[in-house]
């Protein structure tokens, strides 16, 4: 897969821009702030419909714009698709393919996919556990776009319910809406949790080959899906890797398990629930747990460390897609300047094997030889491009 052409308008700091790409390596050089890293950011919008730096729409419209559009021409296996997005903040995006509307923007995902790694991947060692529920989601996505329904639909059950258990108190011990929303909540976890399960089991061992490339002087890492709830993280702990990305039989069997787990942790523990009025059982409250030899890496990995095992999770998650035959475009977002020279080589390696990368450096010395390509020179909002390097 591979974009070959790129058109902005009103996004971030760009007014209008269009670049044409090729197959292989394009490189975005510029200055800090010259708006190198928003013409990636535009790419990996349209493959998850968000972005990796910011949590919401609003900052992606320039200022003084009602709206942002991005558009772009993907090709994939010979197959040419031009996909177009626009972003109003407070409202609904609408979404275009080949010029015709779709129902909802989310039903673009999977035209373009993308493993975007950037400096804000620090956060996916470092960071809170939702940062890692979200590497796994935004990664099952990617795999296959059903599972964004399956996130919407808990999403929307948990708001719900959540409400529900704030007023639950006030309701002279009738609980029977409540009730009801157990089991929305159970089965709509119970698919999510299965998801997970499953993909945290077929990438964990992608993330030990990559992480013992980047760094063969550690310890070794391991990835593996930790839930709250005892019954299920014993689930989790007996995947074997053989998963149904799809959604059919083995996801199934796994999540019909799990949903009985899920509705008896419910009702051990709804007095606490509705004391505190949150919901305390699901995969809200999950987990990817990274460790570092014996123990955990989050606290106990070092600067280096923790650099080398969130390139592992981005290159372990690339290899996973390719290994299904879902080439994506891989995004190396001014990351070069963060690495040490064994560490840029190792990505440099990866990323010449893939079908199309973008990569933005401030100069060009910040880009190993190995990812020689057409430089595109960002510059006092203007891209000069198609240097061959």
């Amino acid at each position: 897969m591979y974009v070959r052409e790129l058109s902005v308008t009103d996004f971030r700091s760009w007014a209008q821009a269009d670049l044409t790409f090729s197959p292989g390596v394009s490189v975005l050089v510029g200055a800090n702030g010259q708006g190198k890293t928003n013409l990636v950011e535009a790419v990996g919008y349209l493959a998850t419909l968000g972005s990796h730096r910011v949590s919401s729409d609003a900052p992606l419209v320039r200022r003084g714009a009602a709206a942002a559009q991005v558009r772009a021409t993907v090709v994939n296996d010979g197959r040419e698709l031009t996909v177009q997005v626009e972003i109003q903040p407070g409202k609904a995006n609408r979404a275009r393919v080949n010029r015709s509307p779709v129902t909802r923007a989310r039903d673009i995902l999977g035209i373009v996919r993308t493993v975007v790694f950037a400096p804000e991947d620090l956060a996916l060692v470092r960071g809170d556990p939702g940062e890692r529920r979200g590497f796994l989601d935004e990664l099952l996505v990617a795999r296959a776009p059903r599972w964004a329904g399956v996130r919407a639909d808990y999403e929307k059950v948990l708001r719900q319910r959540s409400a529900l258990l704030k007023t639950a108190r006030h309701a002279r011990g009738d609980t029977s809406t409540l009730e009801v929303w157990d089991a929305h909540l159970a089965r709509a976890g119970a698919a999510l949790t299965a998801g997970r399960i499953q993909l945290a089991a077929a990438l964990a061992p992608h993330v030990t080959a990559a992480y013992a490339a980047v760094a063969p002087e550690s310890v070794p890492v391991g990835a593996r899906y930790r839930s709250k709830v005892a019954a299920v993280d014993e689930l989790a702990g007996t995947a074997d890797g053989q998963d149904d990305v799809t959604g059919g039989a083995a996801h199934a069997e796994l999540a019909a398990a799990v949903e009985v787990a899920l509705l008896e942790e419910i009702g051990r523990r709804r007095d606490q629930e509705i004391e505190r009025g949150v919901c305390l059982v699901g995969p809200h409250r999950d987990e990817l747990d990274l460790s570092l030899g014996e123990g955990p890496a989050k606290g106990f990995a070092s600067h280096g460390e923790s650099w080398a095992l969130a390139l592992a999770l981005r290159l372990g998650g690339f290899e996973l897609l390719r290994e299904e035959g879902s080439e994506p475009i891989l995004v190396l977002d001014d990351v070069f300047a963060e690495l040490d020279a064994r560490r840029r080589d190792a990505l440099a390696r990866t990323a010449a094997r893939a079908e199309q990368v973008l990569v933005t450096a401030a100069v060009d010395d910040d880009v190993p030889s190995v990812l020689n390509g057409t430089r595109y020179v960002i510059e006092a909002g203007t891209v000069r491009d198609g240097v061959a390097s």
